[in-house]
């Protein structure tokens, strides 16, 4: 897997963990009649015209893309809550709002798919742009007072944002119970060069698609 084997790269790309999210569910309108369909993640359908369906995000897209459906933003993603959302992310200098797991990953699909499907979009972007560089902030400002313990918890942060910080809080907390228990643990990067090796050996392979 990617950036295992180097302390200073994500455990997971910025597309894995994009393909991840695309099992997000989302709601679709169909503009013409299609009949159910089945994949090896499930069932989906059939579709009727203006008739509101749930599907993965990654089959939104697909239909999208074939121009058979429009897809409704998440009820997240309007002015209003992202607006309330930036204003207390901006006010709760130590905790981190509400929101879904992989918000960055969902609006970046749909900005890239479904522009006219999302109302205000420029302003919705602007203001997922903003909530992303405060967000960040506060992680970058909790990790300077990070010290060594057991576990380290930071409620409600996104799938984006605990593969930026897991390599370094990783990479920390092993170094804090090394100096505090030497005998017990093992040489990290002895224990990465030696999964690098194995995975070297290995052919690539492609993620499944569904």
């Amino acid at each position: 897997m990617a950036g295992q084997s180097d302390p200073h790269v994500s455990l997971f790309s910025a597309e894995e963990v994009e393909f991840i999210a695309e099992d997000e569910m989302v709601e679709i309108v169909p503009n013409m009649t299609i009949e159910r369909l089945n994949f090896i993640s499930g069932d989906f359908g059939p579709f009727l015209p203006l008739t509101v369906n749930q599907v993965p995000l990654w089959l939104a897209v697909a239909l999208k893309k074939r121009g058979k459906c429009a897809i409704r933003p998440p009820h997240w993603m309007s002015v209003e809550n992202l607006t309330k959302v930036l204003e207390e992310e901006r006010d709760s200098q130590g905790a981190f709002q509400a929101l879904p797991f992989h918000y960055v990953e969902i609006s970046r699909l749909l900005f890239d798919h479904a522009r006219e499907d999302i109302p205000d979009i420029y302003l919705v972007r602007s203001l997922i742009e903003d909530i992303r560089d405060v967000r960040l902030h506060k992680v970058e400002t909790s990790l300077e007072k990070f010290s060594g313990t057991s576990a380290v918890k930071i409620p409600n942060l996104s799938a984006m944002e605990v593969n930026i910080i897991r390599p370094f809080v990783g990479r920390a907390l092993q170094a804090f119970y090394k100096h505090d228990n030497p005998e017990k643990i093992p040489d990290i990067d002895r224990v990465s060069s030696g999964q690098s090796r194995v995975a070297n050996s290995e052919p690539p392979r492609r993620p499944l698609r569904r």
